[in-house]
Order: structure tokens, then sequence, then C-alpha cells
């Protein structure tokens, strides 16, 4: 992989990540040594391996078995992009009671860690 291309990857890493933030949830870009459920590319929303690709063409579906396969017990989510395209996330559809009950859970953690919970 070229150093423009890692750089890209990270990029949009940060990216997803202040996305999410924006959404209210506490992410940050996951240390990227290895692959497995303890390296995803964003870290934040507890019980989701998050992958992240933008690619000039993102081939869904190596992407998800590559999350599949570092997902461990989590469940795998790609956020994606195509150059000048919009963000997307893939989820399998047997997931997705779960991603979201996660991602709901992540907000209500999100706000008792800031307070946000008791100012209502």
């Amino acid at each position: 992989m070229s150093k423009l291309s890692r750089t890209k990857g990270n990029v949009y890493e940060r990216h997803i990540s202040n996305r999410l933030k924006a959404m209210g949830h506490n992410t940050r870009r996951g240390v990227q040594f290895q692959g497995g459920p303890d390296s995803p590319d964003v870290v934040g929303i507890p019980g989701v391996h998050i992958e992240c690709k933008h690619m000039a063409k993102v081939n869904i579906h190596a992407a998800m078995k590559q999350a599949v396969g570092d997902a461990g017990e989590n469940v795998p989510a790609v956020f994606h992009r195509v150059n000048r395209g919009e963000d997307c996330v893939t989820i399998r559809l047997d997931d997705l009671p779960t991603f979201l009950d996660k991602w709901d859970a992540s907000l209500a953690l999100a706000k008792v860690n800031t307070g946000e919970d008791k100012a209502q």
C-alpha cells in the first residue's frame, strides 16, 4: 500500500470518527497494528467493529469479508465512500437489530459520560 493510500485511509478514518462524534458518539481512530477485534479502524461504539474504506472503487463484498473476519463477536460494519461520493454504511441484514441496539447504547453512554442526560 502506498503512502498516499495510507494517508487517504487515515484521513477517512478521522472523517468517519468526526461524523460519528457529531451524531453524539464518543469515537476515535483505532490502533492500526493488526487485523482482529482489537483493531477496528474507528472505536467508540462498543460491540461494533468499524472498517473504513475510501477508494475509487469499493469492493464492498471484500470489505465486508474483511470486517467479518476481524470482528470476532462484534457486529461488523463497513463505512465506505467512493471518490467524490457520499458516505455509506454496509452491515449484514441479520445484524441490523443488534447494530441498532449497540448504536443506541453508545449514544446513551456518551450522554451519561458527558453529563448530558442530567441536563434534560
